[in-house]
């Protein structure tokens, strides 16, 4: 399933109309901008944070030569299994100081609205070249 999501998502941001490609590349920032904004609401809203770390987990997976296939008839061959270590990323929740995070929230509000000031001549101009 994961194996798809990459090329479906790829098939899907070039669907976009070309004053929409744009517009997007003109504010690439302002979105990075605003899901840190959003994450710092909610954090503050919470009253924590949260933290992804990387923890190693025991796990069978498959190893060696793929069995051969099975003739007409006869049961299929099982694969052969390790037991292995895997990385799995998780969000352990964390104390924040408060009021440094909404420090940081009202900082991100101002560099929000200026950039917001500095792409609109970019998308003005995105319109302006591709109408729709």
């Amino acid at each position: 399933m994961k194996r798809l999501a990459l090329p479906a998502l790829m098939v899907l941001s070039a669907c976009g109309t070309p004053q929409e490609q744009c517009i997007s590349a003109a504010t690439r920032d302002m979105r990075m901008v605003d899901r840190l904004i959003a994450e710092a609401e909610g954090n503050l809203a919470r009253g924590y944070g949260y933290q992804e770390v990387t923890v190693w987990t025991t796990r069978w997976v498959r190893c060696g030569p793929l069995p051969p296939p099975h003739a007409e008839g006869e049961p299929p061959a099982k694969p052969q299994l390790c037991l292995d270590e895997v990385p799995e990323t998780i969000r352990k929740p964390v104390a924040l100081d408060l009021g440094a995070e909404a420090q940081k929230l009202a900082g991100l509000k101002a560099k929000r609205a200026a950039q917001a000031k500095a792409a609109a001549p970019q998308i003005a101009a995105c319109k302006a070249e591709y109408p729709e």
